[in-house]
């Protein structure tokens, strides 16, 4: 008999989610984060923004799912208590060629079901009075999340159920046996092994990893990840209470744009800048150097806000299958019985709007696990 059920690799937002619906149909399931700590990388890492889904294409996972996600999350943020503000958003055009783009996001938006109306220059002003905008989309139903605490909570949920979170504790190899699957793990005590009825991978920046020590070839998949830095600038003073929702460009060709986003306790920053990291090293310093560059951006959004404004903030990595000059790329979501793996499901690519999604998704999964 194996250890446990169900191996969860990798304690993000995700994996949490997935943990704690899935405790209560495989109690004992092992949580597996090869930090100290859950939630350290990309899901504590980002602007905490609850997505409405107007961006993805109809029918698509990221779309279905931001939809989806983004009722779940509302749900449990009211029941459980989590800080949260659906605040709105505003996507600009501030040249009149950008308008067609708004137009387009409009009707992707209508078809995926979420709530939009297209502004006027004088109704964007209104909404925003320092933003010279020509037309806008509104999204009312668009918020922030203290992404920490949905975490927490979470976590919470999935030990109440049995579940058992196992920090630094590295993957380092999977070997499929006839009914399970052994685990090779790397923690502060040395090799320890740990047996499975089933494995879910939602190891985010090294998920493509982990699904090569699974024996998948990952660019025969297109599973193979591309590492995405981007860097936050946050603004001082008085001019931080500038905008009272969040302000967005239409979008750009890997990324939302630099955007403006408001924390819960107020604080203005903006970002993030997408940067390729073709090494794939952890670097979360914010260059210095980025700051002119940054200004430009945030003055074609807030006309008022200098260089002098912005200090150096946090950044983040995002991990995409799209590389530089690919098209859109979805999420994968996969059962693998159809490459000799049955009881093995990897999530590869989980990028924007996983957070929003990221009940939804563990809704998604438990649906592949027999």
């Amino acid at each position: 008999m194996a250890d446990t059920p169900l191996a969860i690799v990798g304690a993000g937002v995700v994996g949490l989610a997935l943990a704690a619906r899935l405790a209560k149909r495989f109690p004992e399931l092992v949580l597996l984060e090869r930090r100290e700590r859950h939630g350290s990388e990309t899901s504590s890492r980002n602007s905490e923004v609850i997505h409405a889904g107007m961006y993805y294409p109809a029918g698509t996972l990221k779309a279905r799912l931001c939809v989806r996600g983004r009722q779940q999350l509302y749900e449990l943020c009211e029941r459980a208590g989590i800080p949260h503000r659906r605040i709105g958003k505003l996507i600009v055009a501030m040249r009149g060629d950008e308008r067609p783009e708004l137009e387009r996001l409009l009707a992707l938006g209508k078809r995926n079901g979420v709530e939009l109306e297209l502004l006027e220059a004088a109704a964007c002003h209104e909404l925003e009075p320092a933003v010279p905008a020509v037309a806008g989309l509104y999204s009312p139903s668009t918020g922030i999340v203290s992404a920490h605490a949905l975490m927490d909570a979470l976590l919470r949920e999935a030990r109440d159920h049995g579940a058992i979170l196992q920090p630094r504790a590295e993957l380092a190899g999977i070997e499929h046996r006839d009914r399970d699957y052994r685990l090779e793990l790397r923690t502060p005590d040395g090799t320890e092994t740990l047996t499975s009825e089933r494995v879910v991978n939602a190891a985010g920046l090294e998920a493509d990893r982990v699904a090569a020590l699974a024996g998948i070839d990952v660019d025969a998949a297109g599973y193979r990840i591309h590492w995405w830095k981007g860097s936050y600038f946050a603004v001082g003073g008085a001019k931080a209470r500038v905008l009272s929702r969040l302000v967005y460009p239409v979008p750009e060709h890997v990324s939302l744009g630099v955007h403006a986003v408001l924390g819960l306790e107020g604080r203005l920053r903006f970002g993030p800048d997408a940067e390729h990291l073709p090494d794939r090293q952890i670097d979360y310093a914010v260059a210095e150097t980025k700051r002119d560059a940054f200004a430009r951006a945030v003055a074609t959004l807030v006309p008022g806000i200098t260089a002098e404004d912005l200090s150096p903030d946090i950044a983040g990595i995002r991990p995409k299958l799209q590389g530089p000059g690919d098209g859109f790329r979805d999420w994968v979501i996969a059962e693998e019985s159809a490459r000799g793996l049955p009881g093995l499901v990897n999530l590869v690519g989980i990028d924007s709007p996983g957070l929003t999604s990221c009940l939804a998704i563990a809704e998604e999964v438990e649906k592949l696990l027999v």
